[in-house]
């Protein structure tokens, strides 16, 4: 029960943090969705 209760509070803290932890890698869509060999006519 108590490794059950841990991995959920893990699964939870990782569900919360991936967001920011993907922005501060450059992984944001906008980031993604650029670039400067893109042409936008």
């Amino acid at each position: 029960m108590k490794a059950m209760l841990l991995a959920f509070a893990a699964m939870i803290a990782i569900t919360v943090a991936a967001p920011y932890a993907l922005e501060q890698a450059g992984f944001s869509a906008a980031e993604q969705g650029t670039s400067p060999s893109v042409r936008l006519d």
